[in-house]
Protein backbone atom coordinates (compact mmCIF):
# COMPACT_ATOMS: atom_id res chain seq x y z
CA UNK A 1 0.00 0.00 0.00
CA UNK A 2 1.39 3.48 -1.31
CA UNK A 3 0.99 6.09 1.54
CA UNK A 4 0.04 9.78 0.36
CA UNK A 5 1.15 12.22 3.11
CA UNK A 6 -1.36 14.88 2.72
CA UNK A 7 -1.64 18.16 4.76
CA UNK A 8 -3.71 20.90 5.32
CA UNK A 9 -2.57 22.79 2.67
CA UNK A 10 -2.73 20.67 0.32
CA UNK A 11 -6.57 20.69 1.12
CA UNK A 12 -7.21 23.88 1.46
CA UNK A 13 -5.93 23.85 -2.34
CA UNK A 14 -7.86 21.56 -3.45
CA UNK A 15 -11.07 23.17 -2.02
CA UNK A 16 -9.30 26.23 -3.49
CA UNK A 17 -9.49 25.18 -6.86
CA UNK A 18 -12.84 23.13 -6.79
CA UNK A 19 -14.94 25.29 -5.04
CA UNK A 20 -15.23 28.44 -7.84
CA UNK A 21 -15.47 25.47 -10.09
CA UNK A 22 -18.71 23.88 -7.99
CA UNK A 23 -20.31 27.43 -8.05
CA UNK A 24 -20.17 28.10 -12.01
CA UNK A 25 -21.59 24.16 -12.54
CA UNK A 26 -24.34 24.99 -9.56
CA UNK A 27 -25.41 28.41 -11.68
CA UNK A 28 -25.65 26.69 -14.63
CA UNK A 29 -27.57 24.12 -14.10
CA UNK A 30 -29.65 26.33 -12.25
CA UNK A 31 -32.12 25.56 -8.53
CA UNK A 32 -32.21 22.32 -7.15
CA UNK A 33 -32.19 20.76 -3.36
CA UNK A 34 -28.59 19.86 -4.06
CA UNK A 35 -27.37 23.44 -3.46
CA UNK A 36 -29.49 24.34 -0.26
CA UNK A 37 -28.16 21.10 0.99
CA UNK A 38 -24.68 21.56 0.55
CA UNK A 39 -24.87 25.05 2.20
CA UNK A 40 -26.89 23.69 5.32
CA UNK A 41 -24.10 21.17 5.76
CA UNK A 42 -21.68 23.79 5.26
CA UNK A 43 -23.10 25.96 7.90
CA UNK A 44 -23.28 23.30 10.50
CA UNK A 45 -19.64 21.75 9.52
CA UNK A 46 -18.38 25.13 10.55
CA UNK A 47 -20.14 25.70 13.45
CA UNK A 48 -19.10 22.17 14.38
CA UNK A 49 -15.50 22.31 14.01
CA UNK A 50 -14.72 26.19 16.11
CA UNK A 51 -16.66 24.47 19.54
CA UNK A 52 -13.39 23.34 20.99
CA UNK A 53 -14.78 20.14 21.58
CA UNK A 54 -15.25 16.22 21.29
CA UNK A 55 -18.50 15.87 21.98
CA UNK A 56 -21.28 15.38 19.25
CA UNK A 57 -23.23 17.82 18.26
CA UNK A 58 -26.34 18.65 17.60
CA UNK A 59 -27.82 16.43 14.33
CA UNK A 60 -27.54 18.70 11.60
CA UNK A 61 -31.15 19.38 10.24
CA UNK A 62 -31.67 19.24 6.50
CA UNK A 63 -34.99 19.92 4.67
CA UNK A 64 -35.61 23.66 5.24
CA UNK A 65 -37.23 26.25 2.50
CA UNK A 66 -34.78 27.15 0.58
CA UNK A 67 -34.48 30.67 -0.53
CA UNK A 68 -35.40 31.65 -4.29
CA UNK A 69 -32.78 31.58 -6.53
CA UNK A 70 -30.25 33.37 -6.64
CA UNK A 71 -29.99 34.06 -3.19
CA UNK A 72 -29.32 30.00 -2.47
CA UNK A 73 -26.60 30.75 -4.98
CA UNK A 74 -25.20 33.40 -3.20
CA UNK A 75 -25.55 31.80 0.14
CA UNK A 76 -23.56 28.65 -0.89
CA UNK A 77 -20.74 31.12 -1.85
CA UNK A 78 -21.02 32.68 1.40
CA UNK A 79 -20.75 29.61 3.08
CA UNK A 80 -17.85 28.34 0.58
CA UNK A 81 -15.68 31.52 1.02
CA UNK A 82 -16.85 31.19 5.25
CA UNK A 83 -15.61 27.53 5.02
CA UNK A 84 -12.21 28.14 3.53
CA UNK A 85 -11.14 30.93 5.66
CA UNK A 86 -12.57 28.81 9.01
CA UNK A 87 -10.60 25.77 8.27
CA UNK A 88 -7.91 27.96 7.03
CA UNK A 89 -7.64 29.35 10.68
CA UNK A 90 -7.54 26.33 12.30
CA UNK A 91 -4.63 24.34 13.58
CA UNK A 92 -4.98 20.46 12.52
CA UNK A 93 -4.87 19.25 15.90
CA UNK A 94 -7.39 21.75 17.80
CA UNK A 95 -9.91 19.06 19.32
CA UNK A 96 -12.83 18.64 16.77
CA UNK A 97 -15.32 16.18 17.09
CA UNK A 98 -15.90 13.52 13.88
CA UNK A 99 -17.60 10.74 13.09
CA UNK A 100 -15.19 8.55 12.16
CA UNK A 101 -13.04 5.94 14.74
CA UNK A 102 -9.85 8.16 14.47
CA UNK A 103 -8.49 11.02 16.76
CA UNK A 104 -10.80 13.45 16.94
CA UNK A 105 -9.15 16.99 15.68
CA UNK A 106 -9.82 19.37 12.91
CA UNK A 107 -7.19 17.91 9.96
CA UNK A 108 -10.38 15.60 9.83
CA UNK A 109 -12.76 18.38 8.47
CA UNK A 110 -9.74 19.89 6.38
CA UNK A 111 -9.13 16.39 4.80
CA UNK A 112 -13.36 15.64 4.59
CA UNK A 113 -14.61 19.00 3.47
CA UNK A 114 -11.73 18.56 0.68
CA UNK A 115 -13.40 15.54 -0.81
CA UNK A 116 -17.03 16.49 -0.50
CA UNK A 117 -16.71 19.97 -2.56
CA UNK A 118 -14.68 17.65 -5.48
CA UNK A 119 -17.61 14.96 -4.87
CA UNK A 120 -20.05 17.76 -5.85
CA UNK A 121 -18.31 19.55 -8.16
CA UNK A 122 -18.20 16.68 -10.25
CA UNK A 123 -22.11 16.14 -9.63
CA UNK A 124 -22.60 19.56 -10.72
CA UNK A 125 -20.64 19.14 -14.01
CA UNK A 126 -22.05 15.90 -14.70
CA UNK A 127 -25.34 17.60 -14.23
CA UNK A 128 -24.53 19.83 -16.70
CA UNK A 129 -22.85 17.68 -19.23
CA UNK A 130 -18.77 18.49 -18.50
CA UNK A 131 -17.80 16.48 -15.73
CA UNK A 132 -14.40 16.14 -15.38
CA UNK A 133 -11.81 13.90 -13.50
CA UNK A 134 -10.94 14.80 -9.90
CA UNK A 135 -7.41 15.95 -9.36
CA UNK A 136 -5.34 12.96 -9.73
CA UNK A 137 -3.36 13.28 -5.50
CA UNK A 138 -6.45 14.26 -4.16
CA UNK A 139 -8.61 11.19 -5.43
CA UNK A 140 -6.03 9.13 -4.16
CA UNK A 141 -6.11 10.14 -0.64
CA UNK A 142 -10.05 10.46 -1.84
CA UNK A 143 -9.65 6.08 -2.10
CA UNK A 144 -7.54 6.16 1.08
CA UNK A 145 -10.51 8.31 3.10
CA UNK A 146 -12.97 5.74 1.69
CA UNK A 147 -11.18 2.49 3.11
CA UNK A 148 -9.69 4.49 6.51
CA UNK A 149 -12.25 6.56 7.08
CA UNK A 150 -15.83 5.55 5.52
CA UNK A 151 -15.71 1.66 5.94
CA UNK A 152 -14.29 1.35 9.26
CA UNK A 153 -16.66 3.93 10.60
CA UNK A 154 -19.63 1.34 9.30
CA UNK A 155 -21.19 3.52 5.96
CA UNK A 156 -20.27 0.42 3.76
CA UNK A 157 -22.98 0.73 1.11
CA UNK A 158 -22.41 -2.78 -0.53
CA UNK A 159 -22.91 -6.49 0.20
CA UNK A 160 -21.16 -7.03 4.10
CA UNK A 161 -21.50 -10.97 3.50
CA UNK A 162 -18.11 -11.28 1.04
CA UNK A 163 -14.58 -12.74 2.38
CA UNK A 164 -11.23 -11.86 0.56
CA UNK A 165 -8.87 -9.50 -0.37
CA UNK A 166 -9.08 -6.99 -3.07
CA UNK A 167 -6.87 -4.74 -4.70
CA UNK A 168 -7.24 -1.67 -5.95
CA UNK A 169 -4.97 -0.20 -8.23
CA UNK A 170 -4.68 3.65 -9.76
CA UNK A 171 -3.16 3.53 -13.07
CA UNK A 172 -2.28 7.06 -12.76
CA UNK A 173 -0.92 7.92 -9.48
CA UNK A 174 1.42 4.80 -8.93
CA UNK A 175 -1.07 3.89 -5.62
CA UNK A 176 -2.41 0.75 -5.23
CA UNK A 177 -4.07 -1.02 -1.85
CA UNK A 178 -4.97 -4.31 -0.49
CA UNK A 179 -8.27 -4.43 1.82
CA UNK A 180 -9.40 -7.63 3.35
CA UNK A 181 -12.75 -8.56 3.84
CA UNK A 182 -14.10 -10.74 6.50
CA UNK A 183 -17.96 -10.38 6.24
CA UNK A 184 -18.56 -6.66 8.28
CA UNK A 185 -14.88 -6.82 9.25
CA UNK A 186 -12.67 -4.76 7.13
CA UNK A 187 -8.77 -4.56 7.25
CA UNK A 188 -6.64 -1.84 5.04
CA UNK A 189 -3.73 -4.14 4.51
CA UNK A 190 0.10 -2.85 5.25
CA UNK A 191 1.61 -5.18 2.20
CA UNK A 192 5.16 -3.58 3.81
CA UNK A 193 5.05 -4.89 6.97
CA UNK A 194 2.52 -8.34 6.09
CA UNK A 195 3.98 -11.24 7.52
CA UNK A 196 5.31 -13.89 4.79
CA UNK A 197 2.41 -16.38 6.75
CA UNK A 198 -0.27 -13.95 5.82
CA UNK A 199 -2.46 -14.21 2.78
CA UNK A 200 -3.07 -10.96 1.02
CA UNK A 201 -3.58 -12.44 -2.28
CA UNK A 202 -6.24 -10.95 -4.02
CA UNK A 203 -9.33 -12.61 -4.81
CA UNK A 204 -10.58 -9.36 -6.90
CA UNK A 205 -8.70 -6.77 -8.44
CA UNK A 206 -9.94 -3.02 -10.00
CA UNK A 207 -7.78 -1.15 -11.92
CA UNK A 208 -8.70 2.71 -12.69
CA UNK A 209 -7.81 6.27 -12.57
CA UNK A 210 -7.64 7.30 -9.43
CA UNK A 211 -10.61 9.69 -10.09
CA UNK A 212 -12.73 6.78 -11.51
CA UNK A 213 -11.39 4.42 -8.38
CA UNK A 214 -12.89 7.28 -6.31
CA UNK A 215 -15.94 7.82 -7.83
CA UNK A 216 -16.78 4.53 -8.01
CA UNK A 217 -16.28 3.63 -4.86
CA UNK A 218 -18.62 6.59 -3.69
CA UNK A 219 -21.59 5.69 -6.05
CA UNK A 220 -20.92 8.34 -8.63
CA UNK A 221 -19.60 5.45 -11.58
CA UNK A 222 -20.43 1.99 -11.72
CA UNK A 223 -18.00 -0.70 -10.42
CA UNK A 224 -18.24 -2.31 -14.33
CA UNK A 225 -16.41 1.04 -15.35
CA UNK A 226 -13.76 -0.12 -13.95
CA UNK A 227 -11.18 -2.63 -15.11
CA UNK A 228 -12.90 -5.91 -12.33
CA UNK A 229 -10.62 -9.11 -12.24
CA UNK A 230 -12.18 -11.99 -10.18
CA UNK A 231 -15.15 -11.78 -7.74
CA UNK A 232 -16.76 -7.83 -8.49
CA UNK A 233 -19.11 -8.44 -5.23
CA UNK A 234 -15.63 -7.73 -3.33
CA UNK A 235 -14.98 -4.66 -5.02
CA UNK A 236 -18.81 -4.07 -5.04
CA UNK A 237 -18.09 -4.32 -0.93
CA UNK A 238 -16.15 -1.55 -0.54
CA UNK A 239 -18.67 1.37 -2.29
CA UNK A 240 -19.30 3.85 0.71
CA UNK A 241 -21.67 6.27 -1.57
Amino acid sequence: MNRLHATKDFWLAALRADGPALLDAVEETGPGPAAADLTALLSWIRATVTRGTTEAPAPLVTGDAAPEWPEALDALRRELTGTIETLEALDPDFPAWNWAPQPKRASFWHRRIAHEISLRRWDAEQAAGRATPIETKLAADGVGEVLDTWLPAGRRQGPDDVRGVVQLVATDAAHEWFVRLRGPGIALLDTMTILDSDDHHARAKATGTASDLQLALMGRKRIDQLAVAGDPRLVQALRAG
